[in-house]
């Protein structure tokens, strides 16, 4: 079956950096459009990055943009978020999802496959 894990959560103060990674497994990946959402205490989940399944395209939230970097290793199923210059804001669990269409949406909803989570913790 499918499964995305993230790693590399943790706990940093501000200004700080962290990567993080989603590895794949169970799907034809360099097929799929992958992207990071994150949920924040108390809020909804929101879309964070996303990027092509060539990774020749990448798109982010307004909040995030200049901020953070989205890769993809096809080679090895594995898509990653770069995370610079941390904000207390940024505090989520980061999810990784996977959505099997060429065109990258935005849209949470069409990413069919989501891994676990992982947190992320940014102290002032």
């Amino acid at each position: 079956q499918v499964q995305l894990v993230e790693s590399g959560g943790g706990s940093v103060q501000a200004g700080g950096s962290l990567r993080l990674s989603c590895a794949a497994s169970g799907l034809t990946f360099s097929s799929y459009t992958m992207g990071w959402f994150r949920q924040a205490p108390g809020k909804g989940r929101e879309f964070v990055a996303a990027i092509s399944w060539s990774g020749s395209s990448t798109y982010f939230a307004d909040s995030v943009k200049g901020r953070f970097t989205i890769s993809r290793d096809n080679a090895k199923n594995t898509v990653y978020l770069q995370m610079n210059s941390l904000k207390p804001e940024d505090t989520a669990v980061y999810y990784c999802a996977a959505d099997p269409r060429l065109r990258v949406s935005l849209s949470q909803v069409d990413y069919i496959y989501w891994g676990q989570g992982t947190l992320v913790t940014v102290s002032s």
